[in-house]
């Protein structure tokens, strides 16, 4: 049986609640549905099953309900459900791209955008529970702003302050969504990491390898959609063409900002926003563990 490590690293950002291990049974008495879930280590320790994307996502809501008063949060079967402490760093390490002297700004004239919000809406979850800003979310898929919809109008904290747009042209990130009067603080976006669904699902089962699981190539025990997973080129194309775009907005969005999961790309992609004409880009390095990851920020 594969098991997730219940503790979380001291190297995420300061200002991040996932600090420290998780109280299993404080979180499970918030959040009941996870207490079926609960097993115990083979170091006897409380923990839950990695490979079980119900246990998982039961962590997931037990997490937004303790930490962000999220009561529901549901999504589709086979979408994207994300490691939160992870995304709180992101959104908190953006964050301090907008401090000034009185701090990181909060309330609602901060707007954020988030460029693929997916079924799951983390990213403006956290922002707005943590920060109180206004958020609005975009995607592709008509499911999962479905099923973000239905998050935002369950839980009454988030009414009036998180709302959604649909991308119609699949070929666009920001043309078309961002509005000739829109003024954003910030973007954030979490792009697919993968160049293939070949890639993909290799990487999937070095994972399962990794975890000690069965052989099953035609399950993955992370869910995510295509678009959530994988595009043409994977991040580091997808990426040139939110530099490319957001050469059109300079005026419109004050900092914009990418997860970059592979360091080899970090380099070239700040020299693409350099050469774009930004005039700062600032590479962040985010620790969770053994895992690293960067936040790449740029402005004109």
């Amino acid at each position: 049986m594969a098991v997730i490590d219940m503790s979380t690293p001291a190297q995420l950002h300061p200002r991040n609640p996932h600090q420290g291990r998780y109280d299993l049974a404080q979180l499970s008495s918030s959040f009941a549905p996870l207490k079926k879930h609960l097993t115990i280590s083979p170091a006897g320790e409380p923990t839950i099953n990695f490979s079980e994307p119900e246990a998982v996502q039961a962590l997931n809501a037990a997490l937004l309900k303790y930490h962000y008063q999220i009561a529901y949060w549901q999504l589709p079967p086979d979408y994207l459900c994300p490691p939160i402490p992870g995304r709180a760093d992101y959104i908190h390490y953006a964050a301090d791209l907008l401090a000034g002297p009185a701090g990181v700004p909060t309330g609602k004239q901060v707007k954020l955008l988030d460029i693929g919000c997916g079924a799951n809406l983390i990213y403006p979850i956290i922002a707005n529970r943590s920060y109180g800003w206004r958020c609005v979310g975009s995607d592709i898929d008509v499911i999962a702003l479905k099923a973000a919809q239905l998050i935002i109008d369950s839980n009454p904290k988030l009414s009036g302050q998180i709302s959604l747009r649909k991308q119609a042209d699949s070929t666009k990130l920001l043309h078309g969504l961002i509005q000739p009067d829109d003024a954003f603080d910030l973007s954030v976006c979490n792009p697919p990491f993968y160049r293939s669904a070949a890639e993909a699902a290799s990487a999937n089962q070095r994972k399962r390898t990794n975890l000690k699981l069965a052989a099953a190539p035609q399950q993955r025990n992370f869910a995510g959609q295509q678009h959530e997973l994988w595009c043409p080129g994977g991040e580091l194309a997808f990426i040139k063409r939110l530099i490319a775009e957001s050469v059109d907005f300079t005026s419109q969005v004050r900092w914009f900002s990418s997860l970059v999961s592979q360091q080899r790309h970090l380099k070239l992609l700040a020299e693409t926003a350099s050469k774009a004409g930004a005039t700062e880009v600032k590479p962040i390095k985010m620790q969770q563990g053994q895992k690293s990851s960067h936040l790449l920020a740029w402005r004109f």
